[in-house]
């Protein structure tokens, strides 16, 4: 199932792009962002009331709120930020190539900071990721 999960999030990624350039044509990344935010935030809101799962945020710790605001800061506010106003004004395969390597990014930090372990494969993975990269800025 986790292959599954997975590869769905890879089609979607692959897909939003395409939609998010569209969107982008007349508007501000700012805007753009804040109203995909927005209708994000509704969304999964209305799932969490849905299924009942509102009680579950009492429930969390203090550090999972600061440790889920930096994700978010990062991911959310910064990262998606960079991301639209890169694809506002640059070409769609070049922008979306560029970021979809931010796993080589976690990679490295993953093993810096938690140790975890990295087999030869991963390393050429990541190693061939920045070889297209340096291709791909050429």
């Amino acid at each position: 199932m986790v292959y599954f999960y997975a590869f769905l999030g890879m089609i979607c990624w692959g897909l939003a792009p395409l939609f998010g350039k569209m969107a982008l044509y007349n508007v501000n990344p700012v805007t753009a962002l804040s109203l995909r935010t927005i209708l994000a935030a509704a969304l999964v809101l209305g799932w969490l009331v849905g299924t009942r799962g509102f009680g579950n945020l009492l429930q969390v710790s203090p550090v999972f709120w600061f440790f889920i605001l930096a994700e978010s800061l990062l991911a959310t506010l910064l990262g998606d930020l960079a991301y639209f106003a890169a694809l506002k004004k640059g070409n769609i395969n070049q922008v979306t190539l560029i970021v979809s390597s931010s796993p080589v990014v976690t990679i490295l930090f993953s093993y810096i900071f938690f140790g975890e372990t990295l087999n030869h494969y991963q390393i050429l993975g990541a190693l061939l990721i920045g070889v297209g990269l340096f291709l791909l800025i050429k």
